[in-house]
């Protein structure tokens, strides 16, 4: 999964933007989609009365541009009138003086409502998001501190309302999208989902994380070994599906950026081949460990004569795949195109006289607070995942779920993974 958020895009091409591809003025999605990227992430606010962008009807013709350039989509629902992220998630106007039960009714019957208008139009997404990095509790009256304590009963129910109206969607369309969850920078997702299933959230397909190394405090390694921790305890997909880097701190207009010094990650300068070489490493972290892909923000909101709420110009454009003056596309697209190794298919297989539920455990798990119950099937207690090539694995099976019987004898177990084939069988 190779994506773009590519959401600011109707509103840069009103506001006179001309973006380029080998010396030659061309659609920005047919750019794009000839450079690799392969999904478009689309934010949708509910009813904003401050901007005539990412509503339903812009909606629908960026969902046309994209998949007329062959790409997938993923919808991102806000739920709010504006902006939804870790410190802010309003509840749109038109909402505001509901109840709990009504307002889980209106977010299932918006789902809903949206979802097959796009499909009677032919502009049905591939996934859909239910809410932006919803960190915090969705649907609040006004901002509220990042570590206030979530009312876990009432988020569920509104989160679970979103879910379910994608299902409905689905059973009515024939197709049912793949449902993401989105929490905010990589320390912040493990906690959100063990609150949130321990509260009764509903099935859903894909996690989904931020990753912005200004915001966050894990490093490579640290995403490498949250993502694959994630993958064991939860068994989603997990996707990067917000993520950049500048290329340069210099600014193309007079209005700040958002993304300065403080966003650079030792090795990796601001420049054109420091932004390549972060997105290119980034994206092989995200693989090595499993994970389904990586998605940019927003590489194509350029600098032009149009005024955002803060200031003319935009507060990204050192951080787009556009250079300065000629909006050229420049190697931040090379990601999407470059080599990486992909992981390897391992399946453990365990025989022996054993009956009933056993546990493994082994380090790829990121810690000793949890194991992967198997149950015994005609070919044993196996367990198949995906790890890279050339991993030293330690590994144990155990009768009970706090390790202190283990079946494989009483030292532990290791293996490195290899290419190809890498099944492995034990006796015990």
């Amino acid at each position: 999964m190779f994506g773009a958020d590519l959401s600011y895009v109707n509103e840069m091409d009103d506001c006179g933007a001309v973006y380029r591809d080998n010396g030659r003025a061309e659609d920005p999605y047919e750019i794009f989609a000839k450079h690799g990227t392969n999904l478009v992430r689309l934010r949708l606010w509910n009813d904003p009365d401050w901007t005539e962008y990412s509503t339903l009807t812009d909606i629908k013709r960026s969902i046309r541009r994209a998949k007329d350039s062959g790409m997938a989509v993923l919808l991102d629902f806000h739920y709010s009138d504006d902006w939804a992220d870790p410190g802010d998630q309003k509840v749109p106007a038109a909402w505001a003086d509901l109840s709990e039960d009504a307002l889980a009714e209106a977010v299932y019957n918006y789902t809903l409502g949206t979802l097959t208008e796009l499909a009677g139009e032919g502009l049905y997404p591939d996934m859909v998001q239910v809410g932006n990095e919803t960190n915090t509790e969705i649907l609040l009256p006004g901002n509220v501190p990042e570590d206030q304590p979530i009312d876990w009963a009432r988020n569920a129910k509104l989160l679970n309302a979103g879910i379910l109206g994608v299902r409905a969607a689905g059973e009515q369309v024939g197709e049912t999208p793949k449902i993401m969850l989105h929490v905010a920078q990589p320390e912040n997702v493990e906690p959100w989902f063990d609150d949130g299933l321990a509260a009764g959230l509903l099935d859903f397909d894909v996690i989904g994380m931020s990753y912005y190394p200004k915001w966050s405090t894990r490093d490579l390694d640290g995403l490498e070994q949250t993502i694959r921790r994630l993958r064991h305890k939860f068994g989603k997909e997990v996707v990067v599906v917000e993520t950049a880097y500048p290329f340069t701190l210099d600014g193309e207009d007079a209005a700040p950026n958002l993304l300065g010094q403080d966003s650079l990650i030792e090795g990796y300068p601001a420049t054109l081949d420091g932004q390549r070489r972060y997105l290119t490493d980034l994206t092989q972290t995200v693989l090595s460990a499993d994970g389904q892909g990586v998605v940019y923000w927003e590489p194509a909101w350029v600098s032009t004569g149009c005024s955002t709420r803060w200031g003319k110009g935009s507060h990204w454009e050192n951080n787009t795949f556009f250079s300065y003056g000629d909006t050229k596309a420049h190697s931040g697209f090379d990601f999407m195109t470059a080599t990486y190794a992909a992981p390897q298919e391992v399946k453990l297989v365990f025989k022996g006289a054993g009956d009933g539920t056993a546990y493994l455990w082994a380090d790829f798990l990121g810690g000793r607070d949890f194991t992967l119950p198997l149950e015994p099937t005609a070919q044993g207690y196996t367990y198949a995942t995906r790890l890279p090539a050339g991993m030293p694995v330690e590994f144990q099976l155990y009768a009970d779920p706090a390790l202190d019987e283990p079946l494989l004898g009483a030292e532990m177990q290791s293996l490195t993974v290899g290419t190809g084939n890498n099944r492995y069988e034990f006796e015990f």
